[in-house]
């Protein structure tokens, strides 16, 4: 509780500010602030408006209070500081003392405390530049054993300037030893390292009053929920690049870890998707453009290492690439052609499995989805011709008539969504009638999106195979199969992205302003027609895989503390499609699933790789002595060297005799297989696919293991979704 009126304990709070930061500044000598940026007006106008949009319209109710304030600080000094290894225990004491203000700051439009305490970081980035060029010159013992905490989250800021300069004395012996390991000359180190850290006050300096200003929005609006976000004009250019898929670059979408560069998500069609080295959790640590010196950019922000990346059509743009399973080990170079991520590179293709069974050989059409997709040009001017996913599909259906097919496989992993239309259209291709997806909107109304065709294009067994990346469109369409009964979801749990976002240009608000960017706004969420939400949970699968079990690690919207919670309304009737198998057979099919991965050498394989990716994000230290390091690569290099060995001999394979020969192997074949991401040889997982909808449908024939509609005669359903239903 506030013992004085808030306006006059913002001013007091304000005031102490200005005299903690001229107390700081004092203590570092010759830095020239006349350059650093400080709060407009226009920025003031727009954090209000940003409140008073996100008060108005904003799905996810959040009180605008203390304990919000704390939050936002929080995530603002760790959104400047994400290591833990720029400020001082002492400016994190003085920052709290304002903790209850926030609230109050964004309400009033009071933003000099804001620029305060960019203005602390910024000194002190300025003092741990300069220790770390002094510091570089010196020699380091790597004899020496001792350990560096490399993921501080949940570390505490130093205690004093000889705590920290003992940590950045660490961060610099480790930088140097991975460059060691990797191969470097100790004059190329010295080079990289001086132009890294100067880099690093170099960019702090050219934060402009914008960046400021859009790293503490977005500080506020993703404190209620992490869709919640401010673009500021540039940040807005480089989003509707991306939305309009026109940008010529690797097609990747990147974000920052730490001082890392990572691929949080490939892009289906798009060149790093074709050529298949490139990896989702991979860090970038550098790049060149074509035959080019190496640029390091370990520390850049974001948008200039996509500015350094994105380039004219047909250039080759060359990435020094940390693989993500691999916290310290060793880096690889991958070279991409840059292109245009165009419509016909996302489409959906087909291919045929043939699936060998105890009854027989079973044909299995596949269909590979990599998101929803519609020239929306083209259905604008009533093509005949204009592409889609629902169009495509029944096409591609259409084409299996020839092959007689047992059964379907719609693969959707990987598919981050796309159009919601599509996901409900495509949804109709396999049910009669009826609804598909319930959205409710922040003000408790539900709208109940339908099937807009009762054609029914495929009714026999059908199959939907999922994993953590499958998000949105696709949750939608895999959670109507499953109330629907309609197929078997197999995979791991989707990602649980089941909100909706509008894009509001703040300038129709404040015409006076110009452009002041956008927010883009949760104002709604996705229920299952069983009214279950496929938001926070997923879609849980009815088979999952059972290599699913060696890594807890959250994924998706359950990583995020703030993430709205998985909620359940009031089912919509609809009728379930004919005769659903009962729990026995699911049970019975799970039994047989697992009994296959245990005698494959192929899942023990992805197993064994599992869990040594697991062990390594679960890793937070690393050793400093050389020798140790130089062993542990060893270890893992061994370790992964048997087990290609012991699945090469089980399928009776020549071995391979090192790790650089499997490496030197598999970038060949990615050459090899560039041009057709369908004509690769079915993965383990695809293949068992087909195995798991193989049972589904003789399950199927068998009269004894049908289901009936004993419970809802009527054929309506109200249940929640989930296998104790089947």
């Amino acid at each position: 509780m506030h013992t004085l009126p808030r306006r006059f304990t913002t001013l007091l709070v304000a005031a102490f500010f200005a005299v903690s930061f001229a107390t700081a500044h004092a203590v570092i000598d010759g830095l020239d602030d006349t350059d650093i940026p400080a709060a407009t007006d226009k920025q003031s106008r727009t954090i209000k408006l940003l409140m008073h949009l996100i008060d108005k319209s904003h799905y996810h109710k959040r009180a605008l209070n203390d304990e919000f304030s704390e939050k936002v600080l929080d995530t603002f000094i760790e959104r400047l500081d994400p290591g833990r290894n720029v400020f001082l225990q002492t400016d994190i004491a003085q920052f709290k003392v304002a903790r209850y203000q926030f609230d109050d700051f964004i309400r009033n439009g009071t933003l000099a405390p804001v620029f305060h305490i960019f203005k602390i970081m910024r000194m002190r980035m300025e003092e741990r530049v300069e220790f770390a060029l002094a510091r570089l010159d010196k020699p380091f013992d790597f004899a020496r054993d001792e350990t560096y905490l490399f993921d501080r989250s949940d570390a505490g800021w130093a205690s004093n300037v000889d705590a920290l300069n003992d940590l950045w004395r660490k961060r610099i012996k480790n930088d140097i030893l991975n460059l060691r390991l990797a191969g470097k000359d100790e004059a190329d180190i010295r080079d990289t390292l001086q132009r890294r850290y100067t880099h690093m006050a170099r960019r702090t300096r050219q934060f402009t009053g914008n960046d400021v200003f859009e790293i503490f929005a977005n500080a506020y609006t993703t404190t209620i929920e992490p869709y919640t976000g401010y673009f500021s004009p540039r940040s807005r250019e480089n989003f509707d690049i991306q939305m309009r898929l026109s940008l010529e670059g690797i097609g990747a979408i990147l974000q920052m870890e730490n001082e890392y560069t990572q691929v949080r998500r490939i892009i289906p069609g798009g060149p790093a998707d074709l050529g298949r080295e490139l990896k989702a959790e991979d860090r970038i640590i550098g790049v060149a453009q074509g035959d080019d010196k190496m640029v390091d950019i370990i520390g850049w922000r974001i948008d200039d290492v996509v500015k350094l990346i994105r380039g004219p059509k047909a250039s080759i743009v060359r990435l020094e690439v940390l693989p993500g399973e691999d916290l310290d080990g060793q880096s690889k170079i991958i070279a991409i052609k840059r292109d245009k991520i165009n419509l016909e590179d996302q489409a959906a293709k087909k291919r045929l499995l043939r699936v060998d069974t105890p009854q027989g050989e079973t044909t299995i059409g596949v269909i590979d989805l990599p998101s929803f997709y519609v020239d929306f040009d083209g259905q604008r001017k009533q093509l005949p011709d204009y592409r889609s996913t629902t169009r495509d599909v029944r096409k591609l259906i259409g084409e299996f008539a020839p092959d007689k097919i047992d059964g379907l496989v719609i693969d959707l992993r990987g598919n981050g969504g796309g159009s919601l239309v599509e996901a409900i259209s495509l949804a109709g291709l396999f049910i009669d009638q009826g609804p598909v997806v319930q959205v409710r909107d922040a003000r408790g109304r539900v709208k109940i999106e339908r099937d807009p065709d009762p054609t029914l294009v495929y009714d026999g067994p059908l199959a939907v195979l999922v994993d953590r990346y499958s998000a949105s469109a696709s949750e939608i369409f895999a959670g109507a199969v499953q109330d629907y009964r309609r197929g078997v979801i197999i995979g791991e749990p989707t990602f649980g992205k089941g909100t909706v976002q509008h894009l509001v240009d703040l300038e129709r608000y404040a015409r006076n302003d110009g452009n002041i960017g956008q927010l883009k706004i949760t104002t709604a969420q996705f229920f299952r027609v069983s009214g279950d939400s496929t938001q926070y949970r997923g879609v849980v699968p009815d088979i999952a895989w059972a290599t699913n079990t060696v890594d807890d690690d959250p994924f998706g919207e359950r990583a995020h503390d703030n993430a709205i919670p998985w909620r359940r309304i009031n089912a919509t009737p609809f009728r379930r499609f004919r005769q659903p198998l009962q729990p026995a057979v699911f049970e019975q099919m799970r039994k047989l699933h697992a009994a296959r991965v245990e005698a494959s050498a192929e899942f023990e394989y992805a197993i064994a790789a599992e869990e040594m990716n697991a062990e390594s994000r679960r890793k937070k230290r690393t050793s400093l002595n050389e020798a140790v390091r130089k062993k542990e690569r060893e270890n893992r290099d061994a370790k992964r060297l048997e087990l290609e060995n012991r699945m090469r001999a089980a399928l009776g394979r020549d071995e391979v005799e090192s790790v650089a020969a499997l490496d030197l192997e598999l970038e060949e074949k990615t050459k090899a297989g560039e041009a057709d991401r369908i004509a690769q040889e079915p993965d383990v997982y695809l293949r068992e696919g087909g195995h798991v909808l193989s049972d589904y449908l003789h399950a199927l024939k068998s009269p004894a293991a049908r289901g009936a509609f004993a419970e809802n005669p009527n054929g309506q359903s109200g249940e929640s979704s989930g296998l104790s239903n089947f």
